[in-house]
Parts: C-alpha cells; sequence; structure tokens
C-alpha cells in the first residue's frame, strides 16, 4: 500500500473510531466550566489516556519507546481528525511534539522510559530555554551546568515554561562551556523537577490564567545519563527541535484554528455585520495559506528532511493567521468577549488574549523575518547609510 493510501486509511479508521464514541467523548468538547487550568490539565489527561489505550495516539511514535511505528504524518492526522470531530486538542500535544521527537532522536534511552508515561497522560514535560536576560537570543543564556564526577550540578532560572507548574521534567538548556563561548557551548540536561534545588512558580498571564512558569535552579544535580545529544552539542539539539515547534506545531494549531473558525462563521451568519465578514474571509486566507504551508513541512519532516531556516516561514503564518482568527472572534462576538462572564465568553477572551503572544513566543515574527530574508530568500543587506550592499 503507498504511504498516502495507507495514510487515508488510517485517517478513515479514526474518523469511524472517533464517530462511535458518542457521548464518551462530548466531556472533551469544551474545556471545563470550573477549576481554572488546573480542571483543564486534567481534562487532556483523561483524553490522552483514551487515545493511548486505543492506539490513536501511539502511531508515528518509535515502537521501541511505547509507539507503534509509522511517520509523523500519523500524528498530524490525529490532530487534524480531534478538531475536526469538534474535541478540544490537549495542549499537551503541543509540549510532546516539541520534545518527543528530540528525546527519540538525541536520547533514546530517556524515550523509552518517558514516552510512554507521557502518551499515556502520566506525565507532563517543560521546556527550559528562555531567560529573562535571553529570550530569542538563546547563545547568551546564563543558566550553566558544570560536570562534577558522574552528574551536572544546574545553577540558574528559566522563564516562559508552557504549563511548568504541572511537569514532572524540563528539558533545561543551559551553559557547560566557558562564559563566552555562545553557542557551543552549550548542553541540553534533562531535569527531573522534583530534585532537590528545584522551584517552579507559575505566571499570570494577562489572560488571568497561569498559561506559564518560571523555573529555578540552585545547585540541582543531574545525572549524566540526563545528557541530550552531546556535551556542548546543545544548540544542534535545539535547532533539531525548532522543526517540530515551529512545523508539526503550526499543522496542530491549524486544526484547531480550522474548528474555531468554523464555529465563529456558524454563529456570524445570520446576525454579523459587513466588518465581521471581512474578518472571518481575512482569517480563512490566513488558514488557508498556513494549512497548505505545514502540509508540506509535515510531508518533509515525515520524509526524515530538516526543512532548516525555511521553518520560520511557518511560524509567520501561524502568527499571522493565529490573531486572524481570533480577531474575526472578537468582530464577531465582540460584546460576549468584552463583558460575557459565561465559560464559553470567559475560554474565547482567554484564547484572544493568548493569541496576541502567538508573534513574540517561540522566536519572535521579526526575527523571523530577518531569517527568511537573510537565510532563505538570501536578500542584500543594507548597508550603514541604508543602501543595499550588494551581496548576492
Amino acid at each position: 500500500m503507498r504511504a498516502g493510501s495507507a495514510v487515508r486509511v488510517h485517517a478513515a479508521a479514526l474518523r469511524e473510531w472517533l464517530g462511535r464514541q458518542g457521548s464518551d467523548l462530548d466531556r472533551y468538547r469544551s474545556r471545563p466550566a470550573s477549576g481554572g487550568l488546573a480542571a483543564a490539565v486534567a481534562q487532556d489527561r483523561g483524553l490522552l489516556r483514551m487515545l493511548h489505550d486505543a492506539g490513536w495516539s501511539r502511531a508515528g511514535w518509535p515502537e521501541q519507546a511505547g509507539g507503534l511505528g509509522g511517520s509523523a504524518t500519523l500524528r498530524a492526522v490525529l490532530y487534524d481528525e480531534l478538531a475536526a470531530a469538534g474535541i478540544e486538542v490537549p495542549e499537551a500535544f503541543v509540549i510532546l511534539e516539541t520534545l518527543g521527537p528530540v528525546l527519540t532522536a538525541y536520547a533514546p534511552d530517556l524515550a523509552v522510559r518517558h514516552l510512554p508515561t507521557y502518551l499515556a497522560g502520566e506525565e507532563l514535560w517543560g521546556q527550559g530555554f528562555s531567560e529573562p536576560e535571553a529570550g530569542s537570543d538563546l547563545a547568551s543564556l546564563r543558566t550553566w551546568a558544570r560536570v562534577d564526577g558522574d552528574s551536572f550540578v544546574l545553577s540558574g532560572q528559566k522563564v516562559w515554561t508552557t504549563l511548568g507548574q504541572f511537569a514532572s521534567h524540563a528539558a533545561v538548556l543551559a551553559r557547560t562551556g566557558p562564559p563566552d563561548s555562545g553557542h557551543r557551548g552549550l548542553s541540553m540536561l534533562w531535569v527531573d523537577l522534583a530534585a532537590p534545588g528545584v522551584t517552579v512558580a507559575p505566571i499570570a498571564a494577562a489572560s488571568g490564567r497561569d498559561e506559564f512558569a518560571e523555573m529555578f535552579f540552585d545547585g540541582v544535580r543531574v545525572p549524566r545519563s540526563g545528557l541530550v545529544g552531546e556535551l556542548d552539542g546543545g544548540w544542534a539539539v535545539a535547532m533539531y527541535l525548532l522543526q517540530y515547534e515551529r512545523g508539526m506545531y503550526a499543522w496542530l494549531r491549524q486544526a484547531v484554528l480550522h474548528r474555531r473558525l468554523a464555529e465563529t462563521a456558524a454563529a456570524a451568519a445570520d446576525r454579523a455585520g459587513p466588518v465581521a465578514h471581512a474578518a472571518i474571509g481575512a482569517a480563512y486566507l490566513a488558514l488557508t495559506s498556513l494549512r497548505a504551508r505545514s502540509r508540506t513541512t509535515v510531508a518533509r519532516l515525515a520524509a526524515g528532511e530538516n526543512p532548516g531556516p525555511e521553518i520560520s516561514v511557518d511560524k509567520i503564518l501561524l502568527s499571522r493567521a493565529e490573531q486572524a482568527v481570533y480577531d474575526a472572534v472578537l468582530a464577531t462576538r465582540q460584546e460576549a468577549l468584552l463583558v460575557g462572564d459565561g465559560p464559553e465568553e470567559t475560554a474565547l477572551r482567554e484564547e484572544w488574549f493568548y493569541s496576541r503572544a502567538t508573534s513574540v513566543f517561540g522566536g519572535a515574527v521579526e526575527v523571523q523575518r530577518d531569517i527568511v530574508a537573510d537565510r532563505v530568500l538570501r536578500l542584500p543587506r543594507a548597508g550603514a547609510n541604508g543602501e543595499r550592499d550588494g551581496r548576492g
């Protein structure tokens, strides 16, 4: 059977299974009306367990790490079909797509130990990259780790870790080389967040939800087995990670955004004016561009290719689509989002706030445009006087 045919058969089988679950899936079609973020995380764990036990979330992951084999395309199918069925796609899948491929590629022993429990909803992970003084400029980070016998001693601070307060482990990028070693002196460590010396504190976002957390490390001992990749080779691991953080994540989000936009268009059909209709149209165009682009990226990832700097295009398109969809939601349901206090209005308002940050987190859009101009299009740089320097 050809690969494309196999994917279509898989998608059809998943769609049929989702349809047969009936009321068992109803609890996962909206966020809990009370209990805040903790309740949402608990709900996601239930869906993760359900998908794991049925085998759907294990497809596309290596068999030796608890998966069922197959290409990454099967994971993309899962996200698409869940959203199309009206299911809230767990935020845990975002973190899984960011760190899961890294563990399977650079730390297979850790993948064998942790991936099965994550897929079953028993673990959550965090990504420790950004710092108060090092956001988009990872090469200047200050968190450090020194080798001490058969372990590392880790100290420093990380910030903006998504759902970090619920995580059991985190992939932490730290400096293991000299202070001036830049990107050549970084290593990635797999840190047990229950270890002595670790403090995790949630950060309240403008939406009112504790979307993020900051992590503090004070002489934390990390075993050498927690090294992901090579010593001082953390930059290569981080660049590998970005393929999935921006590529597969973009596909997952476009599936979620298509659902949100369809709901918005249905609600606006009879009562919205031309401004709302124009916003819906602009959002649809932005989403169509994102889906077309991310489909190509997912196919390349499934084939084992590295999109390289081109992945910045996906990040730019995702930011534009994310904000356009929630601008359409606001234009259509302005009163509800501004003053409504029901669970649906609250959830949409929180999502609107979160969409504002998409042009910043994971790499600021302005930086991504520079990368595309310089490393993809290879445009000539402007000289000091604003004139082109003629570089081809």
